[in-house]
């Protein structure tokens, strides 16, 4: 089975079609992030010019959150971490960052808002409202490495709440002590990468987490997120990358994972799905192309495994002590 290319594209550009439709309304919430997946489908696919830069960027400032600093996932609705980082990301990739890191009054309140929502354990809430998630730990340094603003005073009290994280059997939790999860494992390794301090994990530290990963691994060959689980796409890249960020990327069986992946694909109207036979999102889509590019599949543009986003861009994010 061979990737279906033209059929994903036109799936992503389908995606904005559907505004009648009450699933589009319900989704508001994710809107941002919906447009990031997207765009960077495209952009693996080799096709970022599928979708209007000018409309883009200009629905990305129109999530902008005057009131607290920060891109809300859709107009009028309040910001947060998620989506911030959502928003940097088109932006950069796109070429539109000058509107915010430019203009000082909109890149002092939007460090403002980034900054504002640490606590003094290190750790990040999304917003105001105080969820905690290791998940926020990286979606703030990722935003602060986009726009080259990571400074000691943020970045030391962060890494260390991302270092209690880690638990005995090698995974990662959203909070010390709390259960390993995959995609935990990519925000706190990417969180390590961004700033520098993935030496501060040992040796015998990194083959845990690698242990830990690789056997994320079913026999089916897609990846579970925890034990017992499952398999599931979207760990194609939260596993994947994270091993990639260690320098184990190997211990993972390619060609079971490259023929589950595929097998998850929409052969009528593109996208992927979670699992065989599922109906296809753009979520599962985004996760599944990237994970196919960490594994070398042929024609796909690099991802780099930090940011989730094409080499040729995160190449110019500012990159904190030793990378």
């Amino acid at each position: 089975m061979q990737l279906l290319k033209e059929k994903h594209i036109a799936y992503v550009k389908s995606l904005d079609s559907h505004t009648d439709d009450y699933e589009y309304w319900l989704s508001e919430h994710l809107r941002l992030n919906g447009v990031y997946w997207g765009l960077t489908v495209l952009c693996i696919l080799g096709s970022p010019e599928t979708f209007d830069k000018d409309d883009v960027i200009a629905f990305v400032m129109s999530c902008w959150d005057d009131k607290y600093g920060g891109f809300a996932p859709f107009p009028r609705h309040d910001s947060h971490l998620l989506s911030t980082l959502s928003g940097l990301q088109i932006l950069a990739t796109l070429g539109g960052l000058d509107n915010v890191k430019k203009d000082q009054l909109k890149l002092s309140q939007c460090l403002k808002f980034i900054s504002s929502n640490q606590l003094e354990d290190g750790s990040f809430q999304g917003d105001r409202f105080g969820e905690v998630d290791a998940r926020f730990s990286y979606n703030a340094l990722s935003c602060l490495s986009i726009l080259g603003e990571l400074t000691p005073e943020v970045v030391d009290p962060a890494v260390n709440f991302v270092l209690r994280c880690y638990n005995f059997d090698g995974g990662f939790g959203l909070s010390p002590g709390a259960e390993s999860h995959a995609s935990m494992a990519f925000t706190c390794l990417g969180a390590l990468k961004i700033t520098g301090k993935l030496h501060l994990l040992s040796p015998e530290q990194i083959d845990m987490i690698g242990w830990w990963l690789c056997e994320r691994q079913l026999p089916e060959g897609g990846l579970n997120g925890r034990p017992s689980k499952l398999p599931d796409v979207c760990y194609s890249w939260w596993v994947l990358s994270s091993l990639a960020i260690i320098g184990k990327l190997e211990w993972i069986d390619y060609e079971k994972l490259t023929q589950f992946i595929l097998s998850c694909q929409d052969e009528k109207r593109g996208g992927i799905s979670d699992r065989p036979n599922n109906e296809a999102d753009v979520f599962h889509t985004v996760f599944g192309v990237a994970g196919l590019s960490l594994l070398g599949y042929k024609d796909l543009v690099p991802v780099d495994p930090t940011y989730c986003m094409p080499y040729s861009i995160t190449a110019t994010f500012q990159k904190y002590g030793l990378y």
